[in-house]
């Protein structure tokens, strides 16, 4: 079997090959039953229909056999539904030539049989076909029997055959009328009842799909929202964390000997600590939100900090007070920045200067450039340390770190529409550049 149709997908109900369920059991059993009730109401009809006159008598066994045939084949119609209505028609032209038949319930069984046809049938060219073989069929018989009583005065005597439009002759088309509202009905109504079954069938599988949909749309935002926390503790947690790990270091070696730079070590690793906590807290409290941020203007997934371009000078203190050397500059006329925005570039420079203190080694300095530019605003933060950390989010060889900041420093960039720069700079040190675009700056 070819890969391009595999076994187990579902037909579409819209789709020319869709084959209409046969249902389940209680189906054939529901079958059985009205096709004994049919045989049943047949056989006191036709009692009923010799015991008025109306038919000729027939041996017991033929009427029985007539009965049997009629009305237990269509416990079968589900099933076989162009063999049950073959059989059925036959029977009902031949016995009815030979004056076994009553008045209402062979009728109904061969109207039963055709409508099977038309709403169970699996070969709808082949159901087609047959019915339409049946009807030529019935109406050949019926205009057969209108001409051969016409020739017989003793077949309907009561009706004259005299005239251009004769009693008899009113008959006929009387009955041509009947067969026709008769036949159609059958083959109408059961076309529609196989069409409203596709119909509830496309819609029982759209249904399906939205509700698939609707799992794989919820398990994508669970995954993205784990994406946008596990980034957010990366970027408080990692920066401040080790932050607080320098002071310590520091704190340690010259504690003894210079005790009052040890204590301001010490206030350092106390600034973080609180400002990690309130950052903490800060992004808790938007994740118990449903709907809107702590604030109530801006969607959770969108900010979880006041931090932005304002407080790059904050961070290069921060940094500067824990021993690297970090000068800060803005090129043009500052501009008001979206949150969003504003956040994504402080967190990528945070993370910037956080890999500097781990990599750079002693003595490396650090620069952030925020350049405002007419349709957009660049971040560069570049550093004077031994560079070739991890080149496109890939760690180096000899450090098994994971890249997962870098890695947040892209996502970020990519979820407000910027771009992102990694590279050794020719010189000597490390370079991260981020670009986002900005609406046009209006003139006053």
């Amino acid at each position: 079997m070819s890969a391009e149709t595999p076994p187990d997908r579902p037909v579409d109900p819209l789709d020319d090959g869709w084959l209409r369920p046969r249902g389940p059991r209680s189906g054939y059993r529901a079958d059985a039953w009205v096709a004994l009730a049919l045989a049943g109401a047949t056989a006191l009809s036709l009692v009923l229909t010799r015991s008025a006159g109306i038919m000729d008598e027939s041996p017991a066994w033929l009427a029985a056999l007539w009965v049997a045939l009629i009305a237990l084949p269509l416990a079968a119609r589900r099933r076989w539904p162009e063999a049950v209505a073959l059989l059925i028609s036959i029977v009902f032209g031949v016995f009815g030539s030979l004056g076994v038949t009553d008045a209402l319930f062979s009728s109904i069984c061969l109207y039963v049989a055709i409508y099977s046809v038309g709403a169970w049938s699996h070969h709808r060219l082949l159901a087609r076909w047959t019915r339409l073989a049946i009807i030529a069929g019935m109406f050949i018989w019926l205009f057969w029997t209108l001409l051969v009583h016409a020739n017989q005065a003793a077949a309907i005597p009561e009706l004259s055959r005299e005239g251009f439009f004769s009693p008899y002759a009113a008959y006929g088309l009387l009955q041509v009328l009947i067969n026709l509202v008769y036949f159609w009905a059958a083959y109408y109504f059961g076309d529609a009842a196989w069409h409203a079954a596709r119909r509830s069938a496309a819609l029982e599988a759209r249904t399906q799909e939205l509700a698939a949909e609707r799992e794989r749309t919820a398990a994508q935002a669970v995954s993205l929202e784990r994406v946008r926390i596990a980034r957010e503790l990366h970027d408080v947690v990692a920066h401040h964390v080790s932050l607080m790990g320098v002071q310590a270091g520091a704190a340690r070696r010259i504690l003894e000997r210079d005790p009052a730079t040890a204590a301001r070590a010490i206030a350092v690793i106390e600034e973080s600590a609180r400002t990690a906590v309130e950052e903490l807290h800060t992004m808790l409290g938007a994740l118990r939100a449903d709907d809107t941020d702590c604030d109530g203007t801006q969607p959770a997934n969108q900010s979880t900090s006041t931090r932005g371009v304002e407080q790059l000078g904050e961070l290069a203190q921060e940094n500067s007070d824990a021993g690297l050397a970090v000068r800060i500059q803005v090129i043009g006329a500052p501009r008001p920045v979206p949150g969003t925005i504003g956040l994504s570039l402080y967190r990528i420079a945070q993370e910037a200067l956080t890999n500097t203190r781990k990599h750079a080694g002693a003595g490396a300095t650090a620069e952030v450039r925020l350049r405002y530019e007419a349709d957009a605003v660049e971040l560069e933060v570049t550093d004077t340390g031994r560079g070739s950390r991890r080149q496109n989010g890939a760690a180096h060889p000899e450090e098994p770190t994971s890249g997962l900041g870098q890695r947040g420093m892209r996502e970020r960039v990519t979820a407000v529409g910027g771009t992102l720069e990694l590279a050794n700079r020719p010189r000597g040190g490390y370079l991260v550049r981020a670009r986002v675009p900005l609406a046009p700056a209006r003139e006053s």
